[in-house]
């Protein structure tokens, strides 16, 4: 048995790497290249590169598959670069528009890595004859017999868990993430070990479609006409003043509200697309203790399903997971999560993630108050 767990002999053994042209992936690249792993590089080309506006702290930026394949050349590796602008559309950025103009707030690398990376990025991995796709995630896998079990990286403040709640059963058995048990600096000093091109490029931090940070911008572009003003009301209906669009708001915003004069702070409490309408309130509205989800992604027991299960969960990536109960619908694929202790600002188009001490046991999309 190898280091990633398949029995064979590391030069017999292709892992297909996927490349962003970030430090992460590029010393994943380099390490299995020196172990002797067959390793082949691809890095994805998600939007027109040419409108792109280069940023240095945003994912997927103009200089990227260049960068990837400096780094291709510089381990010595063959390396592709695969267009998916299409499906990236049409999977990531058309229904991260479309959550939002439901009164969602989404998360577009969630998507991303459910559809693009790893659906379909892992059926070109089989196409080239790999044995095995490796990611630069901070998220450590666990077992070679038997199904693969995800754990919270090594690294608390890098652990990528939260956004990799949608990995299916198949797809983390087929996946390596080389990474989850180092801290990011090991991952910096094998970079400048390596000698490799990016070994100072900062992290990347924003949404890759979103240049300038400006949500309500993108959405309008992609669904012109679909933005109407409506009423700001408090909890008890009063219309306290009037906005542009829901999609310039999101559940626990204080800032930006456009309303004042009411002698203590406001909040968005909810949002109700078909009216048009942003319900504000006191911060003391916000908590909510039983959440409904749907598109449900179970990674535990089979025998789960129709069940009542304690588990930890996350309700926002930046949290640390709290007590909770998960009552799964006969089916597997909607829930409800009944937290010990109420949560402020749980937006629906978020996710709820599911942990049993370290170990990921997926997750849900968040709809709605139970």
């Amino acid at each position: 048995m190898n280091s990633i767990g398949i029995p064979k002999a590391p030069a017999d053994t292709r892992v297909i790497v996927a490349m962003s042209g970030g430090v992460d992936s590029s010393v994943t690249a380099a390490l299995l290249a020196e172990e002797g792993y067959d390793v082949v590089g691809v890095t994805l080309q998600l939007y027109d590169h040419g409108e792109a506006v280069k940023r240095e702290k945003a994912c997927c930026a103009g200089q990227d598959i260049f960068d990837a394949k400096r780094v291709a050349e510089s381990v010595g590796i063959p390396h592709y670069v695969l267009n998916y602008e299409s499906r990236f559309r049409e999977d990531v950025i058309e229904a991260f528009a479309d959550s939002y103009i439901r009164g969602e707030t989404p998360i577009p690398c969630v998507l991303c890595n459910q559809t693009v990376k790893f659906r379909d990025v892992l059926k070109t991995a089989k196409d080239l004859q790999g044995d095995a796709l490796a990611t630069g995630h901070y998220i450590q896998r666990v077992g070679t017999n038997g199904p693969a079990e995800l754990r919270r990286a090594v690294d608390a403040g890098r652990d990528q868990s939260y956004f990799l709640f949608a990995t299916t059963q198949d797809q983390a058995d087929f996946l390596r993430f080389p990474l989850g048990g180092m801290p990011k600096d090991e991952v910096r000093a094998h970079a400048e070990r390596f000698n490799l091109p990016v070994a100072t490029k900062p992290d990347s931090q924003d949404i890759c479609f979103v240049p300038d940070g400006n949500y309500a911008s993108v959405v309008a572009k992609i669904r012109p006409g679909a933005i109407d003003p409506g009423d700001i009301v408090d909890l008890d209906g009063t219309v306290l003043g009037r906005h542009e669009g829901i999609i310039n708001f999101t559940i626990g915003q204080r800032r930006g509200i456009g309303v004042g004069g009411t002698g203590e702070p406001l909040y968005v409490i909810r949002i109700e697309p078909d009216a048009h309408r942003v319900v504000v309130g006191p911060g003391s509205a916000l908590g909510q203790q039983k959440i409904r989800l749907s598109g449900l992604n179970w990674l535990g027991d089979a025998d789960a399903p129709g069940r009542d299960i304690r588990i930890s969960a996350k309700v926002r990536s930046t949290q640390e997971p709290v007590p909770a109960l998960l009552s799964m619908d006969a089916d597997g694929s909607s829930a409800v999560v009944t937290l010990e202790t109420p949560e402020r600002a749980v937006a629906p188009g978020q996710a709820c993630v599911f942990y049993d001490g370290e170990r990921l046991l997926g997750g849900g999309w968040i709809q709605r108050a139970a």
